[in-house]
């Protein structure tokens, strides 16, 4: 999938979110990959960016993104 559609995803199935809170969350989340947390993902391949990793983990629901307070 592209990031747009990973993005949108997301978004989508968390609608107390916005653009900002999960760009905080995958910059969270690909500082631990890139300090030597394993991924999430069955995935074995080197290639793929810390951030587009930590964007896939989020959209499959594999990291829960939580501590952001819901909209008024």
């Amino acid at each position: 999938m592209k990031v747009e559609e990973l993005t949108a995803k997301v978004l989508d199935a968390n609608p107390n979110m916005d653009r900002y809170q999960l760009a905080l969350a995958v910059a969270k989340r690909s500082d631990q990959l890139l300090n030597g947390a394993t991924s999430k993902l069955s995935s074995k391949s080197k290639s793929i960016k810390a951030a587009d990793l930590a964007l896939m983990e989020i959209a499959e629901g594999l990291i829960v993104v939580s501590g952001f307070i819901d909209k008024e």
